[in-house]
């Protein structure tokens, strides 16, 4: 009986492990895709400033900016 057990405990040990690698994966999955949106999200957000800024700077609302 105390074999059984052994046996049964190690299975439930590899499946939980196989489990939780799963769900790791999967949280790397989505953190990576969650990083790479804000990426692109910010990227989009500088364009937009520049746009913005050039179109002011056509409205002669605002002097154009020189590069540092």
């Amino acid at each position: 009986m105390t074999e059984t057990n052994s046996k049964a405990a190690q299975d439930l040990t590899d499946f939980m492990e196989t489990k939780m690698q799963d769900v790791q994966n999967k949280f790397q999955t989505m953190s990576d895709k969650l990083v790479s949106k804000m990426d692109e999200m910010g990227t989009r957000i500088d364009n937009l400033e520049k746009n913005v800024a050039d179109l002011m700077t056509q409205a002669g609302m605002e002097k154009p900016q020189t590069s540092k």
